[in-house]
């Protein structure tokens, strides 16, 4: 969990709810202009009490909050350059999808951020200029972000990680579930399990499971999913691995009944978690280094007025 999301959720829980104060007159002054655009003592404020929710509660410098300011502002017009925008609507998706994240709705994300002083426009511009910039980087330097396997071996091998690399798989699977009635009796949910037990001594095949559970009056099949060993946690690869293929897993009691998986193939791959973890850290340090360069050509080129 990020530490953003953390302080958020921390926040929530503390259900401490206060009102953001209107801008203040004299906060309308411009401390610094970047290509015309204005950032006053209420903004760098508001995005110095967002940059503390983020770091966990540790406060940051005035000084600090402006440069993120002026930052922000130069990748917005740097993106623009290059037709890069976001509506209005796009915005309040990307700040939706963000509270989702956090398992919290709209509504409940802007009281967070009121509840510590914090005007939700000042997440969502923060959350534009990361969007843009990360296409813009993305878009003008995706091959040289590409990260080789002999790079991705070497690490491996640096980091003393290489063993199990030949035990990978990629897994397609079909969930299935017995649905159980919202504030049925515990009792309800064991004669459920029971009834799951069964099946799974009765399915041999994904087809099998398919038919058994779309005959079911309270049987609901969901689509095919496919993961390989990369995209999910050791207890559940260590499952999968010793479900026989054709057959369920062991039933898991969940809000919307009883949930199993049928597991339909289990294919051999060579993408292994360790292979998987190695080129989104090598791809990670070649694009924080590459945005870090081109944030300063662009600030360099940029028209930065600070004023007293």
């Amino acid at each position: 969990m990020s530490p953003l999301r953390l302080s958020l959720m921390l926040v929530l829980m503390s259900g401490a709810i206060a009102t953001v104060p209107d801008r203040p007159a004299h906060a309308q002054n411009a401390v610094v202009i970047v290509n015309g655009d204005p950032i006053t003592n209420f903004d760098i404020d508001q995005r110095a009490k967002l940059m503390q929710l983020s770091n966990g509660g540790k406060a940051v410098s005035r000084q600090e909050a402006m440069e993120e300011l002026i930052n922000d502002r130069v990748k917005i017009k740097e993106a623009k350059k290059f037709n890069l925008d976001m509506t209005p609507s796009d915005v309040e998706a990307q700040y939706a999808a963000t509270g989702a994240r956090m398992r919290l709705n709209t509504e409940q994300l802007n009281k967070v951020l009121e509840g510590r002083g914090i005007r939700p426009e000042t997440l969502k511009l923060r959350i534009k200029a990361d969007y843009v910039w990360s296409q813009l980087v993305r878009g003008r330097y995706g091959q040289s972000l590409l990260v080789g396997e002999r790079d991705i071996a070497s690490a491996i091998e640096v980091k003393g990680d290489a063993k199990g690399a030949g035990d990978s798989f990629e897994y397609r699977m079909r969930p299935v579930v017995l649905l159980v009635p919202r504030g049925a009796a515990q009792s309800t949910f064991e004669q459920r399990k029971r009834e799951a037990e069964s099946l799974r001594g009765r399915v041999q095949s994904c087809d099998q499971a398919e038919g058994f559970f779309r005959s079911m009056r309270d049987g609901v099949v969901r689509d095919v999913v496919i993961k390989t060993s990369a995209d999910l946690p050791p207890n559940l690869r260590e499952m999968l691995d010793k479900t026989p293929v054709g057959q369920l897993t062991p039933p898991e009691v969940t809000r919307q009944g009883v949930e199993m998986v049928a597991l339909c193939s289990r294919t051999p791959t060579t993408e292994t978690p360790q292979k998987r973890e190695a080129r989104e850290k090598l791809f990670a340090q070649k694009y924080e280094a590459q945005a870090k360069k081109y944030l300063q050509e662009a600030r360099r080129s940029s028209m930065i007025e600070y004023r007293n």
